[in-house]
């Protein structure tokens, strides 16, 4: 299993960079995992748009799932018009495309996808991989989620506050993909929404996971300032996410 990240910005892209999305690989099944301002283009360098197997989005929040929109664009006028590629969302995103989308074009988006609403908490096979979900500390219902094949695991936190799910999520986990939108000491933050990167660190050394990988960073603050800060609290070196980079998960 490999996961390559396409975008890796918090809240807004910086220069040259995107939003929130990753592309999980095994045995030549593609999973787009969360579908950021961005990711659409960065996922042309890595994939045949109409070969992507299946799609997840975590939650509702624009940077996580606005490139869905030009994606579905694609594949409607430009990819053949495919059909019922797995498509999976907890409560509360088919409201929110509804807004930004006509009637006529949000049953289209429906028919292109087969959409599944999937309750933070519950499981599921997708082609080689077992899915588990966590709900995560976050404002809107938010998919934590671990992809398992072969005796390898990756745990991806989406946006998450500090919460117990996050290190049950991660538990053990050969790669964890953990929100570190805010480092420690540079001001005060609204609780329960993200994790500073001294809070990425303590649940992943929680979870006794393999490797850290800190994303969703707000592109004003110091990455390496972050990394420092995760691996003190970790007690091992830790990588920060940059699109293009490809991370193979395994012991």
């Amino acid at each position: 299993m490999e996961v390559t990240v396409l975008g890796a910005c918090g809240t807004w892209p910086g220069p040259g960079r995107a939003c929130s999305g990753y592309l999980v690989r095994h045995d030549g099944f593609d999973v787009w995992v969360d579908l950021g301002s961005g990711t659409l283009a960065n996922a042309q360098e890595h994939v045949d748009l109409v070969e992507i197997d299946a799609v997840i989005v975590s939650h509702s929040h624009a940077d996580h799932f606005v490139d869905l929109l030009p994606y579905f664009y694609a594949r409607h006028y430009a990819l053949g018009k495919p059909m019922g590629t797995p498509l999976f969302w907890p409560p509360g995103v088919y409201e929110r495309a509804g807004v930004l989308l006509s009637e006529e074009t949000l049953q289209e988006l429906s028919a292109s996808f087969l959409i599944h609403e999937v309750e933070p908490g519950t499981a599921f096979d997708l082609g080689p991989f077992r899915v588990t979900t966590e709900p995560m500390a976050h404002p809107v219902p938010t998919l934590g989620v671990r992809f398992e094949v072969e005796g390898r695991a990756l745990a991806y936190t989406a946006d998450s506050g500090p919460a117990p799910e996050v290190p049950k999520l991660a538990r053990g986990a050969d790669v964890l993909l953990a929100d570190a939108t805010w480092q420690a000491g540079t001001g005060e933050f609204p609780p329960g929404i993200h994790m500073t990167d001294r809070e990425a660190g303590e649940a992943a050394r929680e979870a006794e996971v393999g490797r850290l990988v800190l994303t969703h960073i707000w592109p004003s603050l110091d990455p390496n300032r972050s990394r420092e800060q995760a691996a003190e609290a970790f007690g091992a070196e830790v990588e920060v996410a940059q699109e293009g980079m490809t991370i193979e998960v395994g012991p």
